[in-house]
């Protein structure tokens, strides 16, 4: 079995300040708040906000193994399609969820179906955890009579939840206690008799539950409306849940699924020329991307907190380098707002010295890492140069698409030209190449094929930048420097193999150590930034790639690299295949003209999504099921670009 299965996020709900990660029971399992990304107020550590069905004296949670459940999200708007089945209750619950466009607000519209031929009284529980504060021990759940809700709270957040049914009925009971704490699990057992004990506040560890108590005719179905409202006052929480009540929770509903219209028609002139075999899932892989975008500009890998259960740490961080591949699509289709507040997130980031460091929180601070600053006891840049010159590159790719000047004159002193002068003297003199910096996996210190092939074309853009805004001194030193790059580039290419070698290391004395493991990203960012004196070495490397490592598995695609040993399943094969590594083949196959090629790995790709559409990080290689997080925004972002691609 593969030691990397995690459970996945079918749904990520988001507008730009919240973000609800849906589990594959349809449950609450991630609450981003007031950063997509920062902080998640659950913890993938702990079961989280469960949904009970009590009817005819037999209770039932959703996640108990007697539903049958179907989690989706619609086509042309972030809205969610959850259907529940359970035949012993005979009773049905298909939630639209959403997070209001226009608030701060989680929302469920859940419609309740009778599916007996008697009538019966069917009572729902909604719960409700959350770990406000850091460690779950001082955070404060109370019941509000004068207004009917419950609310959650520590500092600055505070959580508001309510519910009513079609009539404007309110739940009819509720409970707060204590979660996780003293020995106790929480207060959803509560509602295993069907009766909540009224219990009215607590504080320290908190969980709260509210119940639904409906009377349904035979085959009658009926509606709730339920709610979480996040604020940073108990105020400013009820003016938006009195906002909600006054225009009713179908017209929210309504104007979020008119908002994603709206976002998705910006891209509507490209997206005419995308074949309809390809159409739902390119909208729906812009809207996951969407999802993971803080209205602030970052941009954060993906939401799914799940990682955190096998690993250190999340994956809700903004790499430059993930961030730079999830907008290219989106300046492609005429995105712009987004690559705009990417692009001034990254100008706000960038160090003194003109280089960015390995990950960021949504807010800039910076993120963890496991990159040292030593190395054989050498001081080093704990950084992965490629994620900067990714940056410039993506600049050059927005100015391409909009000619916005005005825009990208305002980056020039700020980013541009301090980034660039890093590159451009980031060199090893007995070489004239980059020097060493950890590959863009995030696992070795050399100088890569990948990050020399992105420095090299980055310079050549900033160059493009220096002389369209006038900086002669600048452009003559940034092109001298990738003239030099272009021609040690050489060194990459294993005339013994006749592929592009991972890279090398100089060593103290001088002398290179080479790596000569085949790399997908090496063939890719040779292909991609221009780094090859002709296109055989491409081919050739190609060539060698598929005899040795796509579709080496019973699953299929590609891995990264030989013997990529990271979430390593049993039997290991090669490596677990990547969507982004496969689609990247599937590019070069558009470029060959070996379309039929590149569709083939494009259906690959689809045959491996979830049935909501959602694609993860990487595959069991024995089975084809998802590992690591699931989504992941980069995955969507090459899915996308090779579906573009192939329909030029």
């Amino acid at each position: 079995m593969s030691t990397g299965v995690v459970m996945a996020r079918p749904v990520i709900l988001s507008n730009g300040s919240l973000a609800v990660g849906l589990n594959e029971h349809g449950l609450v399992h991630d609450f981003y708040y007031p950063y997509v990304g920062l902080d998640n107020l659950t913890t993938a550590r702990s079961v989280h906000h469960m949904i009970g069905v009590y009817v005819d004296e037999k209770f039932s949670w959703l996640d108990d193994g007697t539903w049958d459940i179907s989690v989706n999200f619609e086509s042309d708007a972030l809205v969610s399609v959850i259907r529940a089945q359970n035949d012993t209750l005979r009773v049905e619950l298909l939630f639209h969820d959403f997070v209001d466009s226009g608030s701060n607000s989680f929302c469920r519209s859940i419609s309740v179906t009778n599916q007996s031929d008697s009538q019966r009284n069917v009572k729902i529980f909604m719960h409700q955890v959350f770990q406000i504060s850091s460690a779950g021990r001082a955070d404060t759940a109370l019941y509000v009579p004068d207004e009917h809700y419950i609310l959650d709270y520590k500092g600055r957040c505070c959580l508001l939840i309510y519910g009513t049914d079609k009539d404007n009925n309110t739940y009819d009971q509720f409970a707060i206690g204590s979660y996780g704490i003293e020995g106790k699990e929480g207060t959803f057992r509560d509602a295993e008799d069907g009766e909540l004990s009224g219990s009215a506040v607590e504080h320290g560890g908190v969980d709260s539950v509210i119940r639904f108590n409906i009377s349904l005719k035979p085959r009658e179905e009926t509606q709730l409306n339920y709610w979480i409202v996040a604020a940073d006052s108990q105020y400013r929480a009820e003016q938006i849940h009195n906002q909600i009540k006054k225009e009713g929770l179908e017209s929210r509903l309504s104007n979020t699924r008119q908002y994603w219209h709206n976002w998705l028609s910006i891209g509507s002139n490209r997206l005419h020329e995308v074949s309809k075999e390809y159409l739902e899932a390119t909208k729906k892989s812009l809207m996951i991307i969407k999802a993971h975008i803080d209205k602030r500009g970052g941009i954060i890998a993906s939401c799914d907190s799940s990682i955190y259960n096998y690993g250190r740490d999340y994956y809700s961080y903004v790499w430059p380098r993930d961030g730079a591949y999830a907008i290219w699509p989106l300046i492609r289709l005429g995105f712009t707002d987004e690559a705009k507040k990417f692009f001034e997130f990254c100008r706000d980031i960038i160090t003194n010295d003109g280089y960015l460091m390995h990950k960021y929180q949504p807010d800039r601070a910076i993120g963890s890492t496991w990159h040292p600053m030593l190395h054989k006891n050498h001081k080093e840049l704990a950084i992965q140069e490629d994620e900067t010159a990714i940056i410039i590159y993506m600049i050059g790719e927005y100015y391409e698409q909009t000619c916005d000047a005005d825009f990208v004159k305002s980056l020039y002193n700020t980013f541009i030209q301090p980034a660039a002068h890093f590159l451009s003297t980031f060199i090893d003199q007995q070489t004239q190449l980059p020097h060493a910096s950890y590959d863009l996996w995030e696992e070795k210190f050399l100088t890569t094929t990948y990050t020399t092939a992105v420095v090299y074309q980055a310079l050549l853009v900033a160059t493009e930048f220096a002389e369209l805004f006038e900086y002669p001194d600048d452009a003559l030193a940034w092109k001298t420097a990738a003239e030099a790059i272009f021609n040690g580039s050489d060194v990459f290419f294993d005339s013994d193999t006749g592929s592009f070698r991972k890279g090398y290391l100089l060593n103290q004395q001088g002398s290179l150590e080479f790596d000569n493991t085949l790399d997908i990203s090496s063939f890719y960012g040779a292909m991609m930034f221009g780094l090859h004196k002709n296109s055989e070495t491409i081919h050739d490397s190609v060539k060698r790639i598929e005899e040795t490592m796509l579709d080496t598995s019973p699953s299929g695609g590609a891995p990264r690299y030989e013997h990529d040993r990271y979430f390593v399943s049993s039997p290991s094969y090669l490596g677990n295949p990547w969507f982004v590594t496969t689609l990247w083949l599937a590019q070069y196959y558009v470029r060959a003209d070996k379309t039929d090629l590149a569709r083939r790995l494009v259906e690959w790709t689809l045959q491996h999504r979830l049935p909501s559409g959602v694609l993860a990080e990487q595959v069991n290689p024995s089975d084809g099921s998802p590992i690591s997080v699931t989504p992941l925004v980069w995955s969507h972002a090459e899915l996308i670009n090779t579906i573009l691609d192939l329909s030029k």
